[in-house]
């Protein structure tokens, strides 16, 4: 008879091979994966208390910050947590931790050891060039689960084939391993090798970087550092979860009490490189999901919009306007292409649209 451990490894296994983007399993109710963005029951016997435990367990003793000494006391101790688990042969996990109802919750989203390519995930081609800047702020943007540390992921690796430089990963936690090609790559986990983003970011600086990456820009002193980073030569890649380019700017500048705003919207317009914002669809095949991408690149008329607070909102009708020369797109022009190529169906293409009358006009009349 299979142990818990071994049960809880061929789940994972199976979910992998099904194509399975995360896993799901709590004590008393069934494990399951979500496959297409579908949640998905499997027929196995639900976790007692117990046996969620053990799995937890499991979990944490892969981690060297917990050894058989020490590991109950943490178990007693844990309300939530965010980790890494690797399965060798099979992939790597994100794993979130919590507690409900007095027992443990698992999560645990695939992270694939390879790494994707921009083109593999769908991006469009000025993804690459936006992943070369030489200096500045580039934001990935979206609500949780929309892939932006997957398309992080893919734009470190475009530096790391491309240009000899030093970066610097600060994530929460780790996600794809970079192998060192071009690029000499040093990688640090919140909470296992540094305290924070903005105490390990504030060290970066002193490590001699040309690229910095910062899993997430969660606090104001996080995004003032990452500000002055970039405002000093640095390139400087992170997310924020908002949701397009507009928000974005309005989300950064917000941060700041109101005194420091107009500075603070001042120095972003010449710092920021570019805002890429993504959603993940439902293909019309049912085969996966397909992201959908919003582009803003910082041209004089742009950073004429982030200067004045009364042109703000005025950005997305830039980013429609220079997709030819700049390569920029809204939301809905790129719902119109993926429609147009028959990837997703039109209620899908309505649903994620500014307007779904608009969107359905478009359609009619072009």
């Amino acid at each position: 008879m299979e142990s818990i451990i071994e049960q809880f490894n061929k789940v994972l296994t199976e979910g992998v091979q099904m194509g399975a983007s995360d896993v799901h399993l709590c004590v008393g109710a069934s494990w399951k994966y979500r496959v297409n963005g579908h949640i998905t029951p499997l027929t196995i016997k639900p976790l007692d208390m117990k046996e969620c435990q053990a799995i937890v367990r499991h979990i944490m003793l892969t981690s060297p910050s917990f050894s058989e000494e020490n590991i109950d006391k943490a178990l007693n101790g844990l309300q939530d947590r965010d980790c890494s688990y690797m399965l060798p042969g099979v992939s790597r996990f994100r794993v979130n931790i919590c507690r409900q109802r007095g027992s443990f919750s698992v999560v645990l989203r695939v992270v694939p050891f390879a790494i994707p390519t921009p083109e593999s995930l769908g991006l469009p081609a000025v993804i690459r060039d936006i992943a070369l800047e030489e200096r500045g702020l580039i934001l990935v943007t979206g609500i949780t689960g929309s892939g932006k540390s997957t398309s992080l992921a893919a734009m470190i690796d475009v530096i790391n084939q491309t240009k000899p430089c030093k970066m610097v990963t600060i994530e929460d936690p780790i996600e794809y391993l970079h192998k060192e090609i071009k690029a000499s790559i040093i990688q640090r986990e919140v909470g296992l090798d540094t305290e924070s983003f903005s105490i390990a970011l504030r060290a970066a600086l002193r490590q001699d970087p040309d690229v910095i990456l910062v899993g997430e820009m969660r606090d104001t002193v996080t995004i003032e550092i990452a500000l002055k980073a970039a405002e000093t030569g640095h390139l400087v890649l992170s997310t924020v979860h908002t949701t397009d380019a507009p928000k974005t700017i309005h989300r950064i500048i917000s941060a700041f009490d109101l005194s420091e705003q107009q500075a603070v919207r001042l120095r972003l317009a010449d710092a920021i490189r570019a805002v890429i914002s993504q959603r993940l669809l439902r293909r019309k095949d049912d085969k996966g999901r397909v992201a959908a991408v919003e582009i803003m690149r910082n041209t004089l008329t742009i950073k004429d919009c982030i200067e004045n607070p009364e042109k703000t909102d005025f950005i997305k009708d830039y980013m429609k306007s220079g997709r030819d020369q700049y390569g920029m797109q809204t939301f809905d022009q790129h719902l119109m292409d993926l429609f147009n190529q028959d990837v997703i169906d039109l209620e899908t293409a309505k649903a994620a649209a500014t307007s779904a009358s608009d969107f359905q006009r478009n359609v009619l009349f072009t």
